[in-house]
């Protein structure tokens, strides 16, 4: 029954909605408000990456480059040219699904390390562009972000940030799950398990694999453009190669090919080093502990391998 469930993306939506509405009902203060709204927004990063890695079985280490095009939108396009954040947030996103899309044609012809390669010299190579012009981005020391106005309503506080990005999860993981439940998730499937046997079948492998790389870049546009509102900062640590393995290793650890799974994920790299400030010297020693023997124990996911655990009972 358990494994039905969350085999059902649709069910997980519903799931996540109950969540999203009940939480703020139970959490005892703004602080826990906005700890929630942070896994949102890194859970909307992280739901299009397992579109990437889960279902289509493409790996990227540099999907922070695009992350750090959405946030960098709202700095630059309100602060230099009079953008609305709103519409630079739009912007935004269609840059960066223009980005995939040009450079997504010559790197997705490539497979395995060599296509891990490609995109992680893609987003160090937006991280560089970052840092180095500091006319527009501030350099190294970044830049401030105004705040989100949406028809005279200013964003702002942990509670607001908290329903906009929650609501805004809940909406990706409906669109990714309709995407996994449509003809384009059954190809991008067939894909994953085989790109022989897919091209076979009549499925146009190449253009499959660029429509999602495209869709996950504009979530992780989205997610970081939602960042940069919410802490009123950007830097090029935004887009640095750390946040991706972040991004990354959320969607291994939470399970690849679950939407759910994303979420967990997410929650766990965003939850842990708050709840290990305890062990203060040895937090990080304590972070990559956990994180070694979840993989160790779970390997294929938190989610997924409860799911199957608990789903033959």
């Amino acid at each position: 029954m358990m494994r039905r469930f969350f085999d059902s993306p649709y069910s997980v939506v519903v799931l996540l909605a109950v969540i999203v509405a009940v939480l703020p009902l139970i959490l005892p203060t703004l602080f826990y408000l906005r700890i929630a709204a942070l896994v949102s927004i890194f859970a909307l990063a992280v739901v299009g990456i397992n579109l990437l890695m889960g279902f289509a079985g493409q790996v990227s280490l540099g999907h922070a480059g695009f992350f750090g095009i959405g946030a960098y939108a709202v700095a630059v396009g309100p602060t230099h040219f009079g953008i609305p954040s709103w519409a630079a947030l739009i912007i935004g996103a269609a840059a960066a699904a223009v980005m995939a899309f040009l450079v997504g044609r010559p790197i997705l012809r490539l497979r395995g390390h060599y296509l891990a390669v490609a995109t992680l010299g893609l987003g160090l190579l937006i991280a560089m562009v970052f840092t180095n012009e500091a006319g527009f981005t501030g350099g190294p020391d970044g830049m401030p972000v105004p705040r989100l106005e949406l028809f005279g309503w200013r964003v702002s506080g942990a509670r607001t940030w908290y329903w906009v990005s929650g609501i805004t999860l809940v909406i990706g993981a409906w669109i990714a799950a309709n995407l996994i439940a449509s003809p384009t998730g059954r190809a991008l499937r067939a894909i994953h398990d085989s790109e022989t046997a897919a091209r076979v079948l009549g499925i146009d492998v190449a253009r499959y694999k660029l429509v999602v790389f495209v869709i996950s870049a504009v979530y992780a546009a989205v997610a970081g453009a939602y960042l940069a509102l919410f802490d009123g900062l950007v830097t090029p640590m935004t887009a640095g190669f750390l946040r991706s393995i972040e991004f990354v290793t959320m969607a291994v650890l939470g399970g690849l090919g679950s939407i759910f799974g994303s979420i967990v994920g997410a929650a766990v790299l965003v939850l842990l080093p708050q709840l290990l400030t305890v062990f203060h010297d040895y937090e990080h020693i304590a972070l990559g502990l956990v994180m070694m023997l979840v993989m160790i124990f779970l390997p294929a996911g938190i989610v997924p391998a409860l799911t199957a655990r608990f789903g033959r009972k």
